[in-house]
């Protein structure tokens, strides 16, 4: 059964889970329509003119996927599986090639996961989220959300104003407090980073908060100094809540392209990243940044933001990545007709 069957398969029926996974595959599909409208045309334009499978039709795919921003390593991997497959399955033409594209697709990306995906939260004690990122990728914003996410799940949550070095960052951060509803612990402008989030902590842990995310300045500039920072930081909370913080968060514009991979491993080398948040990923047409970021540096997606609504921070699924890379919608009759094939 090929992919788009088995996964519209799993849109069926009236149950909550089918109903949430059309709902979520929609957005998806609606915050990768740029990437989808680029690189599904130039796709179906290929195997219009390709009817056989042959090399030419494996190089322009390449230059197609290399477009989409999807990273040399990956197209070259992808591509040896792509050729493999062809081969051992002796497929000769062109048709219904899509599906086995998504299938490697999902595959590599998969490929030696042993991260977890979702959020490492403790159970009944406080948990603490810091995010990193350079400044203007939507740092700010994604905190934001993230806040209104884990309140409409029942956490208290409280955020902590570490970037006191960008003007305007505190207040901005106090906007979006104001906006989920939550609390947030801030100092002046200039503020020694560190004592912020000591401050967080300990209001945190008397208030009985569940969950406090913290924002961090986000200079490049001078990666010593900026490691000496998030070290500070990092030995403040865990001498407060050891094991803390439990998630680093890296924040990443995904219109930026391969501009963020460079992001990526600069913060990779000074901090512990132990998940991506990739923000904006519906204002490119280059949305394979998030396979590009995933096959080089081994960190989950955690996150993507497909829109600007508060609701449009999803947690990151391939299969619903890559379905919104292919489809031109959601066929759900199609998707009957497999039920009463069955």
């Amino acid at each position: 059964m090929s992919f788009f069957k088995k996964f519209k398969e799993k849109m069926l029926g009236s149950t909550p889970e089918a109903e949430e996974t059309v709902s979520i595959t929609n957005k998806f599909k609606e915050g990768l329509s740029k990437t989808r409208n680029q690189f599904t045309s130039k796709v179906n334009d290929l195997v219009a003119k390709y009817r056989k499978v042959d090399e030419d039709f494996f190089e322009e795919l390449e230059e197609i996927l290399l477009q989409a921003d999807v990273g040399f390593e990956t197209v070259t991997e992808l591509m040896d599986s792509l050729r493999f497959e062809v081969q051992r399955k002796n497929i000769k033409n062109t048709s219904g090639i899509q599906s086995v594209i998504s299938e490697k697709l999902v595959e590599i990306y998969n490929a030696g996961e042993d991260d977890v995906t979702e959020l490492q939260l403790e159970e009944s004690d406080l948990s603490v989220i810091l995010f990193v990122g350079v400044n203007g990728v939507g740092k700010t914003t994604t905190i934001g959300k993230l806040a209104h996410r884990l309140k409409g799940e029942g956490k208290n949550v409280m955020l902590a104003a570490g970037d006191t070095f960008r003007a305007g960052a505190i207040e901005q951060l106090q906007v979006w407090g104001d906006r989920v509803g939550v609390e947030v612990i801030k100092q002046s402008e200039g503020s020694d980073p560190a004592a912020v989030m000591y401050d967080a902590v300990r209001a945190a842990k008397s208030r009985g908060v569940d969950v406090l995310i913290c924002d961090t300045a986000g200079r490049l500039q001078n990666k010593v100094n900026l490691m000496n920072e998030l070290e500070k930081i990092h030995r403040v909370i865990s001498r407060e809540i050891p094991n803390a913080p439990h998630e680093v968060l890296l924040a990443l514009d995904a219109t930026t392209g391969q501009n963020a991979l460079v992001q990526a491993q600069t913060f990779k080398e000074v901090t512990n990243v132990t998940g991506i948040v990739l923000t904006k990923l519906d204002g490119t047409a280059k949305g394979g940044i998030v396979l590009a970021i995933r096959n080089k540096l081994h960190i989950p997606v955690k996150f993507v933001g497909l829109g600007e609504q508060m609701d449009d921070l999803q947690p990151f699924d391939a299969e619903k990545y890559v379905y919104g890379l292919f489809a031109d919608g959601l066929d759900l009759e199609e998707a009957e007709e497999i039920e009463s094939d069955k």
